[in-house]
This record gives C-alpha cells, sequence and structure tokens, in this order.
C-alpha cells in the first residue's frame, strides 16, 4: 500500500519515525512529506533512512512528475501526525502553501490525523471549530491523549501512540473508520452528587476521564457515541465536547443519571457505566441550607437511602445483542484480592464485561493511569491492562468486540 505521512513542526515529530518505520516493516510504501519546521525537530537523513524514498518539502523538486500532485494521486492512505494546531487550521481552509498542502488537496485516499499540541491550543474554539470541520468531510481523527506534554504541562494534546495511530488507519484504508464502526455507544462518566441542601452534596474523588478516554476510544475506533456525564473535573468535559466527536448529554444525581442512561440505552448497541455512582442518596433534602446554629450540639445525622442499582437494571432490561459493561472501583480488605472482589461483583451484577480497578488515596482517581482487570459474567479474566486512561480503554474496547464475536 502506498501510504503518505506528513510530518508537521511538533516535538511529537519523534513518535511518527516508528510510525514510519512500523509501516515500512509491514510491507507498506512509505512516503514521508515533512513541513520545514518539521525539520527542525527530526532531520531530513532520518526520514529518507527510515522510509526508504527521497523526501523533499518542496513543490519545485521533481517538477517533471508534477510531484506536489502525484503524491496525492497515487496515495492509497495518507496519515498526517504529528498534526500541529497550525496545519489543522490550513488543512481546514484549503490551504496549499507548501507540499504537504498541496498533497492533501491532490488526494481522494482516506486521511488520517493525530493532533499534538499543548492543551490550551486543543481547546481553543478556533481548534474546536476546524476539528469539527474535519470531521465533517470524513477526515479520521486519533487522539489527542491526556498526559505529561513539554515545558512540565499536563493536559489533552499528546500525540496518540504510534501503534494506535497504525491500527486506526490500516483499518481506514480498508474502508472503515475502525473496528467500532456501525456500532452504536453510551458511556457514562464522573461522579454522581447527592444533595444534601442547596449548598452541600455528597459525592466522589472521580474526575470522569477513564470514562471520557473509553468514549473518546469509541469515537476514535468508528463508533456513534452518547456520552451521559456526571460532575467532570475542570477540562474534562471540554476534551469530550472538543470537535463534536460525541453527543454530551448532562447529569447530576444518580437519578438523573440513571434515566439518562435508559433513555439512550435502548438503541445502543453497547452501554459502558463507567460512572462513579452514588449508593445512597439523602432522605429528606432540605430547601434551605442547613445552618450552624440550628443543629443539634455535636453535630447532625443524615438518614441515607439506596439508590436504584443502574448496572443491574441494565442488565434485567439488555436486549438480544446488546452488550453491558460495567466498572468497579474496589479497595480490597485484609485477607482478600481485588479479583476476589471483582468476582463477587460480577456475580451480582451480571454485565457481559466488569472492568475491575483498585483505588485509594493516590491510585485510580484523579491520575493520568490506571490499571484494570477485566472480567466477563463468569468471573473469567480475559484481559487486563495497565497504562494510560486511554490504552485502558482501547483494552476495553478489544475485549467487548471479542465478547460481541464470542456471542
Amino acid at each position: 500500500m502506498f501510504v503518505v505521512v506528513g510530518v508537521t513542526g511538533g516535538i511529537a515529530a519523534y513518535k511518527t519515525v516508528q510510525l514510519v518505520r512500523l509501516l515500512v516493516k509491514a510491507g507498506h510504501e512509505a512516503h514521508v512529506v515533512p513541513t520545514d519546521d518539521a525539520l527542525r525537530f527530526v532531520g531530513l537523513p532520518t526520514w529518507e533512512a527510515i522510509s526508504r524514498h527521497p523526501v523533499t518539502t518542496s513543490v519545485h523538486d521533481d517538477v517533471a512528475r508534477v510531484r506536489h500532485v502525484a503524491l496525492g494521486q497515487a496515495a492509497d492512505l495518507v496519515i498526517v501526525a504529528p498534526a500541529t494546531a497550525n496545519t489543522l487550521a490550513k488543512m481546514t481552509a484549503g490551504l496549499a502553501d507548501d507540499l504537504l498542502g498541496t498533497t492533501l488537496l491532490a488526494t481522494t485516499a482516506p486521511v488520517v490525523v493525530a493532533p499534538a499540541m499543548h492543551t490550551e491550543m486543543w481547546r481553543h474554539p478556533a481548534t474546536t471549530h476546524n476539528m469539527r470541520v474535519l470531521r465533517e468531510r470524513g477526515v479520521i481523527v486519533v487522539g489527542p491523549e491526556e498526559g505529561e506534554l513539554t515545558g512540565g504541562d499536563s493536559g489533552p494534546g499528546r500525540m496518540s501512540e504510534p501503534e494506535a495511530v497504525l491500527e486506526v488507519a490500516l483499518a481506514a484504508a480498508e474502508g472503515g473508520a475502525g473496528d467500532l464502526e456501525g456500532l452504536r455507544v453510551v458511556v457514562s462518566a464522573g461522579g454522581t452528587r447527592e444533595p444534601i441542601d442547596p449548598v452541600r452534596y455528597i459525592g466522589n474523588r472521580s474526575s470522569g476521564r477513564q470514562g471520557v478516554a473509553v468514549a473518546l476510544a469509541a469515537a476514535d475506533r468508528g463508533a456513534d457515541v452518547v456520552l451521559v456525564a456526571a460532575h467532570l473535573d475542570d477540562g474534562v468535559l471540554a476534551e469530550a465536547s472538543a470537535g463534536g466527536r460525541m453527543r454530551v448529554v448532562r447529569a447530576g444525581t444518580a437519578a438523573e443519571l440513571g434515566s439518562a442512561v435508559d433513555a439512550e440505552a435502548d438503541a445502543a448497541d453497547v452501554v459502558v457505566m463507567a460512572a462513579a455512582v452514588a449508593d445512597y442518596r439523602v432522605a429528606e433534602v432540605s430547601p434551605l441550607k442547613r445552618a450552624k446554629e440550628a443543629a443539634p450540639v455535636g453535630g447532625i445525622t443524615l438518614d441515607l437511602i439506596e439508590n436504584d442499582d443502574i448496572l443491574a437494571g441494565l442488565v434485567r432490561a439488555r436486549r438480544a445483542g446488546q452488550t453491558v459493561v460495567g466498572f468497579a472501583a474496589e479497595t480490597p480488605g485484609e485477607g482478600e484480592t481485588l479479583l476476589d472482589r471483582g468476582r463477587r461483583k460480577a456475580a451480582r451484577k451480571g454485565a457481559d464485561l466488569l472492568a475491575v480497578n483498585e483505588v485509594g488515596w493516590s491510585r485510580g482517581f484523579e491520575s493520568a493511569d490506571n490499571a484494570v482487570t477485566i472480567i466477563d459474567a463468569a468471573g473469567e479474566v480475559v484481559a487486563a491492562r495497565r497504562g494510560s486512561k486511554r490504552d485502558v480503554a482501547d483494552a476495553l474496547w478489544d475485549a467487548v468486540l471479542a465478547v460481541r464475536k464470542k456471542k
């Protein structure tokens, strides 16, 4: 397969060296088209050595072959990695002021972009608009992921790993946006908040990052995604909303989240309950702030009542062909293992898959990384993954596809 790899001016260009190497090792013909700025990060000799083809940035080289359109016409697949904010803006406007720009305008092949930039640039309204336009035109987007960025920053904007980009790109070349194409997916994320009064609530430490990563991974792999979002940390909701990659439905309490998920689940092929749902709510919510001076000496007592089990309800209502996935955040006690607790929960819930992860004061919640063990309804381990929350999300979707194939 004839693959054009556009490389733009970002530090993540070093990852694209591995991407080109993977393409060549797989037997594909890789032609690298860097921008002038890209060569400030990785030099021309490296691209020629790794691709085994001459490399130029100029539309004036190899004029006899009309190279500035020949590459685009010959391509079976075009990958732009990293794709900077500037390049995405130029693609949206259709600018062709360099070899990469002319190649992109001259091709009818699938185009895959792997954005990489600082978080503020990714969330800027201009970039959000550009991503929405490019998606509408059929451009396939991989990432970006959340994690450490240059300069000590952290947040969404890190280029996806070469292996992930390659997987999506090859699927696109085979005629699909990804292995989840055609599936309708509902994912819940974030922590619910149960009001005590108009000011206070009972909540949890969930940031929503893992659930949003699951939703974004599904969108990147071709699914039609609805995200039912409870409370999400700053920036997580913006990341989910960026570029129109999915429809977002907001929910506050467990009851609201349950109603929203139930409404969306009717048409879903897969439902993933990644939200951290409160088990209990306050029996009587005060219409006014509970004043401290009006409280009994020594404090107040709150009566709590149990919330409905949303996951168990989804399992009971599961229709033929639908897959229901749950998450279990656990803190194993003395004499028991994480897997023990997960298997007991799997037996109670009856979900097709249960992703079990250990949480604590310094793990699981409010972290860029996670570690999960995925078990099936019988309690058998089908997968395990430790890494970024995007890595965990992709492992989960691999497991979902496997269980659906088995069905």
